[in-house]
């Protein structure tokens, strides 16, 4: 199956120096690429992607999921880690594409259709914090330690698309994007500091798995989930709708629904919705 056009959602998070229960990343992850820089330790607990001079690494999940509520735990590069990008997304594939991703840069850059950015309110690099996906047929909610710092609506009533058709799995991915991420380029990576490494933890993911062409969720509508999949239908409390706002307003440094530079013939419609954040 396929969507009408590709749509790729992003948080970039810029940092100024940046199936149901706890897995086992034998059991739910292939590590894809890397040539060794991409590790699974501590009997399958914990897993690290490196980058060095010649290369960086990834990982992606063995399984495909049709929305999902989806927790990882991120470290990321600690010190003077400038030009690299560490990213974590869900991705499809196929002639159109869609995509739905955190991105943890040195500094600032542009990627991806529809994205925002953020300094977060802590150092990512001193601890492990949760970085959590939820995605069913209403809504896209990016969250970090529990708050919500973004929500995506389904306006596909006003013709925006939304990725609700095609399976994805999850990828992560520790690379060096030096000729862009850091100020166009102009601060290139010091490989002194090399191997840059990210760690992974406490992956968790309470979602619909594909197989075979069918969704292991049974029905996608709201009056047949258990309590177990209410995140099918869940959507923001107030409470949480207001925690969005303060970190928004607090920390929030780019906003594509308010760049009319970058779109001179009009902003995109989903735009026009006050409630699209």
């Amino acid at each position: 199956m396929a969507s009408s056009s590709s749509l790729c959602i992003s948080v970039m998070l810029l940092v100024s120096f940046l199936a149901s229960s706890a897995a086992n990343f034998y059991h739910d992850f292939d590590l894809t690429w890397g040539d060794g820089r991409s590790k699974i330790l501590n009997n399958g607990h914990l897993l690290t992607l490196s980058l060095d001079k010649s290369s960086g690494s990834g990982f992606q999940s063995k399984s495909q999921y049709l929305f999902g509520n989806i927790d990882m735990q991120l470290k990321l590069v600690p010190g003077n880690s400038a030009g690299t990008v560490t990213a974590y997304y869900l991705s499809s594939q196929g002639p159109t594409h869609d995509e739905i991703d955190f991105e943890f840069l040195g500094n600032l850059s542009g990627k991806g259709n529809r994205e925002q950015q953020f300094y977060l309110w802590f150092d990512p690099t001193a601890d492990f914090h949760t970085y959590s996906l939820l995605w069913n047929p209403q809504r896209i909610i990016f969250s970090v330690d529990g708050t919500p710092i973004r929500e995506f609506k389904n306006s596909e009533s006003i013709g925006v698309p939304f990725p609700k058709n095609q399976p994805m799995r999850i990828y992560s991915s520790l690379w060096n994007a030096e000729d862009w991420a850091t100020r166009g380029g102009l601060v290139k990576t010091d490989w002194t500091h090399a191997p840059f490494t990210a760690s992974y933890r406490n992956f968790n993911a309470n979602a619909c798995v594909w197989s075979s062409g069918a969704s292991s969720c049974t029905s996608q509508s709201p009056s047949s989930t258990s309590d177990n999949n209410a995140w099918l239908s869940q959507e923001m409390d107030s409470t949480n709708q207001e925690r969005m706002k303060w970190v928004q307003k607090n920390y929030m440094i780019y906003n594509y629904c308010t760049d009319t530079k970058r779109f001179p013939q009009g902003l995109p419609p989903e735009c026009a919705n006050a409630n699209q954040s």
